[in-house]
């Protein structure tokens, strides 16, 4: 059966599918929950940004407003800090929260963290590994050169080696967020709770996609029997 329209794959990745569903929906509701609490502290995400970097020493990060919801990212190869609008200028938990967690990506880059520098590295591998495995993978089914298929499956793992490293990435920013927020007393406790729901949210759409990454590798690895003693056709 041609690889697009196995059934078995989808089967097989339905519990990452179902858990990005699910985890889509949880940060879609705690975002618009903490949109409509204001902080104590009234200021911008931009502001809280500026305040948790500064708190860690970090300097030479300019912070810019872009464009989108939930587009928020730290470039660490310009060090720009580009926040969405309604973070850029918003006074929400939920503008503090995610802001706070972009300024932990920019203190993981300043502190070298271990696991930052791994991830960027691996980025630009995993993006073109990403984009042309397939184009191997369908090569060698259409011609029978099976080491063409176990290319294309090398080449998909690399997006699941970055989903791997970056999960705790991730998580580690949002740890730095919360600690900096409290610390600076940017929120209180009781506001902690709502920042921590909203950040543990978009921690579960990692989750989601290192799953479904890991499902679709074992598949193709049980699939041209790479592992398993299944099929080579």
């Amino acid at each position: 059966m041609p690889l697009f329209i196995d059934p078995a794959y989808f089967l097989c990745i339905l519990p990452g599918v179902m858990l990005a569903l699910w985890a889509q929906a949880r940060i879609s509701s705690a975002y618009a929950e903490g949109s409509r609490v204001q902080a104590s502290s009234r200021l911008t995400g931009a502001q809280a940004a500026h305040e948790v970097m500064r708190s860690a020493g970090v300097q030479g990060v300019r912070i810019e407003p872009v464009a989108g919801q939930l587009t928020d990212h730290y470039d660490p190869s310009h060090k720009v800090l580009r926040l969405s609008e309604g973070v850029y200028g918003g006074t929400s938990l939920a503008a503090l929260g995610v802001a706070a967690h972009e300024a932990g990506h920019a203190i993981q880059d300043a502190q070298h963290d271990r696991g930052l520098v791994v991830r960027n590295l691996i980025v630009p591998m995993a993006g073109i590994g990403s984009s042309v495995f397939w184009l191997f993978i369908l090569a060698g089914v259409v011609l029978g050169m099976f080491h063409l298929i176990v290319a294309g499956i090398v080449l998909f793992s690399l997006n699941v080696l970055f989903q791997l490293v970056n999960l705790p990435v991730e998580f580690d920013a949002s740890r730095r967020a919360r600690q900096a927020l409290l610390a600076l007393r940017l929120v209180d406790p009781r506001e902690d709770e709502t920042v921590g729901r909203v950040l543990n949210a978009a921690g579960w759409t990692y989750v989601a996609a290192t799953l479904t990454s890991v499902l679709s590798l074992l598949y193709y690895l049980l699939r041209f029997g790479v592992i398993g003693g299944g099929s080579r056709d």
